[in-house]
């Protein structure tokens, strides 16, 4: 059963591709379903997972982090940023995200938005991992039209977003986001818009290589 993860450019049409794909498959999306169901496991509120997902901890972040395990170094004027000094509300996120994404993806069938999925499935035989991109004017475009602001504020929010994501894989797998090594397939969707894109998925799906078995050693 094939688990596909689609990784994207912001305004690259990640989530209605893996519509489309999954439509053809009779797979299941998980997108927005993952931050529920992170969000309900931590009895948080969605928008609060999502704040944290694919943002990279700041360099303050960290700092504020590494002190908290020295507070009694500190002496008493220092206040710790939570009640309990070793609780980290955005690492605990992160790692319920990764659990959550290696539960959904042990059926198969299953196609996967975002979240750094490719790169937590990445040991996973046969697994496809697909990387969206398509050039500024048309992800600005895509982005204006569904957000109803402007097109400075969209490509701000473009840049920022994808820097963001970058950086989120750098610090969690010190690896490169935008690697073509890392993925099965890259796709231009500004070139063959979202409906060839699902096609060429479901193609390299039907062609990719079988995974060879596993050779004891010993």
């Amino acid at each position: 059963m094939p688990i596909v993860t689609i990784s994207r450019q912001y305004g690259a049409g990640g989530s209605s591709v893996a519509a489309m794909v999954a439509a053809e498959l009779g797979a299941e999306v998980v997108d927005k379903r993952l931050i529920e169901e992170v969000a309900r496991r931590l009895q948080l509120s969605p928008s609060d997972v999502e704040a944290e997902e694919e943002r990279p901890r700041t360099l303050l972040e960290r700092l504020v982090r590494s002190f908290s395990s020295l507070e009694p170094i500190m002496g008493a004027g220092w206040t710790p940023p939570y009640p309990d000094p070793l609780f980290d509300p955005r690492k605990e996120i992160v790692l319920l995200t990764q659990k959550v994404i290696r539960e959904v993806a042990v059926g198969g069938n299953v196609v996967i938005v975002g979240r750094g999925a490719g790169f937590a499935l990445r040991a996973v035989p046969g697994l496809f991992r697909v990387f969206l991109r398509a050039p500024d004017r048309e992800r600005a475009a895509a982005v204006m039209a569904r957000s109803g602001i402007g097109e400075t504020e969209a490509r701000r929010k473009m840049h920022e977003t994808d820097a963001n994501r970058a950086a989120y894989i750098h610090q969690l797998y010190g690896l490169d986001w935008c690697d073509p090594d890392e993925y099965e397939l890259i796709v231009n969707t500004g070139r063959f818009g979202y409906k060839a894109t699902a096609d060429l998925i479901l193609l390299g799906l039907r062609e990719q290589a079988p995974t060879p078995p596993a050779v004891s050693v010993g």
